[in-house]
């Protein structure tokens, strides 16, 4: 019968043996049985039930997390609806900081995305400067560099690096290059905000990706060790996404959600300040269409919710997927009822370097005079300090003179 197996079934018996996987290895060495003690009698369904009471507080639900697998946390998704899933995620809080706070109830930030083709800096400031007019951007500026070379990303980083200084930005850079160019450009003083990395549910899909659980701890030390953040150390971001162990045939048949939830796993003990799924990126091979794109997308975070991670999204499709940008409006508006911490900000919801569909800057003023969220503290002063947003978070004219229609030239000169 669904639902009867009992939770601690998943402690003895692995998906993925022990001694073949280091991630299986990571999730019963670390599992933390005092924080599991509460829920240790009750099968799946009773957890579903549990979770859906009054009982299952915020304070309880934190304390919880370290007890949680990920094929708890996957198990359980599979007998929720969609509202279910919304509303226990929603009572989940995940705070972390670096030089702003993300996280904090009625807040919801974003990452302003401003791609180029062919990473040209003026290209990517007009991106930036007028992302940050619409006021996005707390979460994160991050770029996805059309060049894996160390110059072209180093260059990109002093860019942002110099634009945050000089407008004083309470918020953090993220140039989206592999974890191992990140430690070498740290160990050559580049100004690295954050370290990226994409990560996977199992050991061979990771290596697929050219990292390990110990590349992952270099890179958190690397990153801690520049002590850049203000009011936080959180250093690590990480995206994941359903159907990156099935394209890499390293699912071990396991099926493509519990391998989403295992990459939690691996994200959580390096204590990220943003995780997100790029839950249509990978194509309709594995998301076929809208419908299944919102469905995954309310899945992942409420699983990564559920332990213990600060859970964003892109929400996005491929062109060749079955959806389109109302399907994006419908999870836009669901994950931001459930209290997802952040979601993506790329200009007109086109990239122009990834070639795929996401939110755009408008999205996210929808949602925000929608639901009434508010940008992350010290950044929606910082807006307001700039004559950008007024005190309730809502957009000012720009002056003619303002700072930022004169920024791009400087900065490029």
């Amino acid at each position: 019968m669904p639902g009867r197996g009992p939770l601690r079934t998943f402690l003895t018996e692995l998906l993925i043996p022990y001694e073949q996987d280091e991630i299986s290895r990571l999730i019963v060495d670390t599992h933390d049985q005092a924080a599991f003690a509460p829920i240790s009698h009750l099968c799946v369904g009773d957890f579903r039930d549990w979770l859906l009471s009054d009982q299952a507080t915020t304070d309880r639900l934190a304390r919880l997390a370290p007890g949680l697998t990920p094929e708890m946390v996957a198990a359980v998704s599979k007998l929720m609806r969609n509202q279910d899933l919304i509303k226990v995620a929603g009572k989940v809080r995940v705070t972390t900081g670096f030089r702003n706070t993300i996280g904090e109830s009625g807040t919801l930030a974003t990452r302003l995305q401003p791609n180029h083709p062919t990473d040209d800096p003026r290209g990517i400031l007009a991106s930036t400067l007028e992302g940050l007019t619409y006021g996005c951007g707390d979460a994160v500026i991050g770029i996805n560099p059309a060049s894996d070379s160390p110059a072209a990303v180093a260059d990109i980083i002093r860019l942002l690096d110099e634009l945050i200084s000089r407008f004083e930005i309470p918020t953090q850079s993220c140039v989206l290059t592999h974890a191992t160019t990140s430690i070498t450009l740290i160990e050559n003083n580049v100004p690295v905000d954050l370290v990226f990395q994409s990560v996977a549910g199992t050991q061979v899909a990771n290596a697929a990706f050219g990292i390990s659980l110990s590349t992952l701890r270099e890179a958190h030390d690397a990153g801690q060790s520049m002590g850049r953040g203000t009011v936080g150390r959180n250093v690590m971001y990480f995206e994941t996404g359903q159907g990156s162990c099935l394209s890499a045939n390293a699912h071990h048949g396991v099926d493509q959600q519990t391998c989403e939830a295992r990459a939690y796993a691996a994200c959580r003990p390096f204590a990220p300040l943003l995780v997100n799924t790029v839950v249509g990126f990978i194509g309709p091979e594995y998301l076929y269409d809208g419908k299944q794109i919102i469905r995954a997308g309310l899945e992942d975070h409420f699983c990564g919710k559920l332990m213990g991670l600060p859970m964003g999204c892109d929400i996005c499709y491929t062109n060749h997927a079955e959806a389109d940008q109302d399907d994006m409006d419908v999870l836009l508006t669901l994950l931001a009822t459930a209290g997802i911490n952040f979601i993506i900000a790329v200009p007109g919801a086109d990239d122009i370097m990834l070639n795929y569909q996401s939110t755009s800057f408008h999205d996210q003023l929808y949602v925000r005079d929608l639901l009434k969220v508010k940008r992350a503290p010290e950044f929606a002063k910082w807006l307001e300090d700039m004559e950008i947003a007024d005190h309730d978070g809502s957009l000012r004219p720009l002056r003619s003179d303002h700072p930022l229609k004169y920024g791009l030239p400087r900065l490029t000169a």
